[in-house]
């Protein structure tokens, strides 16, 4: 039987841990192997790690590739050693995959230096925080006794700060039900994380968990948390709760301890053993071990080893008891460890038995009361039906681009771009009036052109935009401020969300390269020495619940200096458009208006391979008549989420992309016209339906190894374009 390829690498970079925690399964439970490795992983090994990814992802023709750094305590393994690491496995991948590379620590060691570390090599890094400190400190303590707390906490204040956030994945924190499930969720809460990971402690039939309430304490401790989350607004993702309601509506959940998926992750040792899964060190000594080594074994070889093969048999693989539940599909058993039973191996139900049933089954009757704050790829569904969950996708869609934009910031400032007193000033604005001017597109599109050229050693281009956008933030703030910005060819001075400054001087008196001082009160933008410049704001428009700013095909104008005729002109057309596209579209109507802050105007319709402004912008070009502008106005919106999704999620390669992409656009045009009345129109829908579903099937035909994000953008779309083909 063939497994299908490992996605998620565990490679175990230090061996022993700086606290003693009760509950830890590498040190408390019946395997002891960590023992009689090696305290680091030596370079040999690492090397050779890093070489057997590349050759797994290559051989499996893999697009993406999780590794995570863990242990014991990684950042016990120092910094040099955590840098040589992350150099050799990009070194490796280069060209062969996408390396998505994180961390899990307990963030004791966190300080100044290891953050920026974390920022410059784009690691994502897990903290483990069980709550507030009488929850952390009653499991979580140092060899002497004593609690580990107040340390977490300031690590975490450390790196949520916005130098460090990118560096901040979220917290992982194992359930203990004698904890009061309010006071951990607002210690968690309060450190503002992306994501919580809320883990059973692992058990099994032979030492099973501590259940001093009854048979379904995990459950209503976990269903209390949910609640709690949903009366919240659900302010950041919590990975079971979303996992469940994915699977509930036939996607895959995201979790390994829940669903029928083979299991996709691997262990590397110290030492170089090749092992699976770390939670199998509960259930006896050896449990994980296959007898595979990186330095002598490929991981296609380490794929064969019964232990992996027996956790690929899916539903075969579960007891009776399993596979009559009303559950199965979104339960899988539960994580596999959990089903062991001395005589009967892991053909067992899940000692949380009771628990999962019990939570499954509370979050199905609550899903229809509760929106999906979830992040990609739970959205994808939501920003692909048109219907009114559209509007909550695009809001959480914003939010993870503006994160996205963050980190390239991050980047740059670790990569020295840009001067230190901008920098500084940055730092200083950093609030809602940044979140403004970031979510400007042409943001998106010189931070992408910039952190590209560094990380290939490039020039970087166009640094006065970082300059505009701090001058930019400094004016919606009202804030003082002077600032040297470099001089670009055109003489202009970008402020995204703004406007623009256009320097005039005299003949001869600047040369590209040279830096001018500008100066801004909050509500002007002027030189300081004396020279001249001509302020250009933005031309907006405003018009029943869209506001955008209108700007030419030139992402460095930043919405100004658009010609007043051509303003006029358009105005006319948009509000029209925008009037019909509200009456018919009014879900699709809403989320745009909530998505999208400018419009690129052209002279004539993009071809639909054409490339399209980042999130946030439409590219529109004249149209025949305003039913038209409707049509492109929802095509265009199609491939701006399209956009932001793909920086986002792993889609397919080019050619499975751009197929998805062709599909999504051109399901927009079949609602547009699916919208109006009359059998011609009927029928134009049905068009372009069978030609999204034709689409669709050169995805198929390209997806030799598709995405699960992919799939299931694909799935949603079908579902949608059969609707409009053959009737709901």
């Amino acid at each position: 039987m063939a497994a299908r390829p490992f996605r998620q690498f565990v490679v175990k970079v230090h061996s022993r841990c700086d606290l003693a925690c009760d509950h830890c399964y590498v040190y408390k439970h019946a395997d002891q192997s960590w023992r009689r490795r090696p305290r680091v992983m030596a370079p040999r090994v690492v090397r050779a790690t890093a070489e057997r990814i590349a050759e797994h992802a290559r051989a499996h023709r893999l697009k993406r590739v999780t590794v995570v750094l863990h242990g014991g305590e990684p950042l016990l393994a120092g910094p040099e050693r955590l840098a040589a690491l992350a150099h050799e496995l990009r070194r490796s991948l280069d060209g062969v995959a996408v390396l998505d590379l994180r961390m899990q620590t307990n963030g004791l060691l966190l300080d100044d230096e290891f953050c920026a570390l974390l920022v410059r090599e784009r690691i994502h890094a897990g903290v483990s925080l069980d709550g507030d400190r009488v929850s952390h400190d009653r499991h979580r303590v140092r060899a002497d006794g004593s609690g580990s707390y107040d340390d977490t906490v300031r690590a975490l204040r450390l790196l949520g700060q916005p130098a460090h956030r990118p560096a901040f994945a979220g917290l992982l924190c194992t359930v203990d039900v004698n904890n009061d499930p309010d006071a951990v969720y607002d210690a968690l809460a309060e450190v503002r994380p992306p994501r919580v990971d809320f883990l059973l402690p692992h058990a099994t039939w032979d030492h099973p968990p501590a259940r001093p309430r009854g048979t379904t304490d995990y459950a209503d401790w976990l269903i209390a948390s949910y609640e709690r989350w949903n009366a919240d607004g659900r302010p950041f993702s919590i990975r079971v709760f979303e996992s469940v309601e994915a699977a509930a509506t036939g996607e895959p959940g995201f979790t390994e301890a829940l669903g029928l998926g083979s299991p996709d992750l691997l262990v590397i040792e110290t030492d170089g053993a090749i092992e699976q899964a770390d939670w199998l060190k509960t259930v006896a000594e050896g449990a994980p071990e296959t007898g595979y080594h990186v330095l002598v074994n490929s991981f296609d070889e380490a794929a064969r080893h019964t232990g992996f093969q027996a956790r690929s048999l899916g539903l075969d693989g579960l007891s009776a008891q399993c596979r009559a539940c009303p559950v199965v599909s979104i339960c899988g058993g539960g994580l596999y460890g959990h089903r062991f039973r001395t005589g009967t191996g892991f053909v067992n139900p899940s000692v949380y038995c009771a628990d999962l049933l019990k939570l499954i089954q509370h979050i199905q009757s609550a899903a229809p009361k509760t929106q999906r704050h979830s992040v990609p790829p739970a959205d994808i569904g939501a920003l692909t039906g048109g219907g009114a969950p559209e509007y909550a996708a695009v809001l959480r869609l914003s939010e993870a681009q503006l994160d996205l934009r963050r980190a390239m910031l991050a980047y740059l400032l670790r990569a020295g771009i840009g001067s230190e007193d901008t920098w500084q000033a940055l730092l200083e604005l950093d609030g809602p009036d940044l979140d403004v001017v970031l979510a400007d597109p042409s943001v998106h599109s010189w931070a992408v052109a910039a952190c590209s050229a560094d990380a290939h050693g490039q020039a970087v281009p166009d640094t006065e935009l970082l300059e505009g956008l701090v001058l930019a933030t400094a004016v919606r703030a009202r804030r003082r401020l002077e600032l040297a910005v470099r001089v670009d060819a055109d003489g202009v001075v970008p402020l995204p969300s703004v406007g623009r400054l256009r320097l005039l001087p005299a003949r001869g008196s600047l040369a590209v390269g040279d830096r001018v001082r500008l100066g801004t009160n909050g509500g002007r933008v002027w030189r300081t020495d004396g020279g001249m410049a001509s302020w250009e704001p933005v031309q907006r428009l405003s018009s029943e619940g869209l506001e955008v700013r209108l700007q030419r095909n030139d992402s460095r104008t930043t919405g100004a200096g658009t010609p007043a005729d051509l303003t006029a002109t358009w105005r006319r057309s948009l509000v029209a458009a925008w009037a019909v596209l509200a009456r018919r579209h009014p879900h699709q109507a809403a989320a745009l208006a909530a998505g999208v802050n400018t419009l690129v105007l052209l002279d004539s319709d993009p071809s639909e391979d054409a490339s399209r402004p980042p999130f946030g912008a439409l590219a529109l070009a004249p149209t025949d008549t305003e039913q038209d502008l409707v049509a492109a106005m929802l095509r265009e919106w199609q491939y701006a989420k399209f956009a932001a999704l793909r920086d986002l999620l792993d889609l397919g390669g080019t050619g499975q992309e751009a197929a998805l992409r062709r599909a999504y656009a051109r399901l927009a045009v079949a609602r547009a016209w699916h919208a109006r009345r009359g059998q011609a129109a009927r029928a134009e829908a049905e068009l372009w339906g069978k030609q999204t579903l034709a689409a669709l099937d050169a995805f198929a035909a390209e997806a030799d190894a598709p995405t699960s994000a992919g799939l299931r953008m694909a799935r949603a779309i079908r579902t949608a374009a059969h609707s409009l083909v053959t009737g709901p």
